[in-house]
């Protein structure tokens, strides 16, 4: 089940707050209940290396970098196969077969065409407030008083908000993760068909997150997910 297929985009929203509200509604029918005691959510084996305790719960995640969205696919994966729902915010360049491949479960995976600016923070606010993880791709700077409610918003619910690219953003994440450019490899040594890719990716945060790491990965690996190259 999938935001576009409940909500079309294509549909008349009204006013901003009715579609806030219409996508809170949703998400709330289709979230799970969420344990207090449950602050972490599972992440794939591969990104253990750089989240060994699993991906805090009420955290905000910064991904950049070349593969930045392979990375955020792996990220997604482990979460949503174990019970998590997901939404996908506006990123047009994330296709569901690259998702898929990655090991994300479509079935529980939302998919929002981008909202307007007027409303984009209310409509992913929405989602935050229901849904384990958010990620999103705005394509412009996003106001510091939006994000800081979003970043307080995730903390009261115990939701990760995951934001992919490199716009600037007014705040820094409790969590960056920087993917530095890779090598492609496949037949031919990669002329052909290209099928993995090797990259480093370092990890950077503050608060319960602080600390750095380093990772080496095949982000995607040859099956589509991501694997250690370590």
């Amino acid at each position: 089940m999938a935001f576009a297929s409940i909500l079309p985009a294509e549909t008349p929203a009204g006013p901003s707050t009715d579609r806030a509200a219409g996508l809170a509604e949703v998400a709330r029918r289709v979230s799970p209940t969420v344990l207090a005691v449950d602050r972490t959510l599972p992440v794939a084996p591969a990104l253990a290396g750089l989240l060994p305790g699993g991906l805090r719960r009420g955290t905000t995640v910064g991904i950049s970098g070349v593969g930045a969205r392979s990375l955020a696919l792996a990220l997604l994966s482990a979460a949503t196969v174990t019970g998590s729902w997901a939404a996908v915010v506006g990123d047009r360049d994330l296709g569901l077969a690259s998702a898929a491949e990655a090991g994300v479960d479509l079935q529980r995976l939302a998919v929002v065409d981008p909202p307007p600016p007027g409303v984009w923070g209310e409509v992913v606010a929405a989602l935050v407030a229901a849904l384990d993880l958010v990620l999103v791709a705005p394509g412009y700077r996003v106001s510091g008083i939006v994000v800081r409610r979003l970043t307080a918003r995730c903390r009261e619910r115990g939701s990760v908000l995951i934001r992919v690219g490199d716009d600037p953003w007014p705040d820094r994440c409790d969590l960056r993760l920087t993917v530095l450019t890779g090598t492609w490899s496949g037949l031919d040594d990669g002329h052909g068909r290209l099928r993995s890719r090797r990259v480093e990716v370092v990890a950077d945060g503050r608060g319960a997150a602080a600390g750095s790491s380093r990772s080496e990965l095949f982000l995607p690996g040859p099956n589509g997910a991501a694997s250690d190259a370590g």
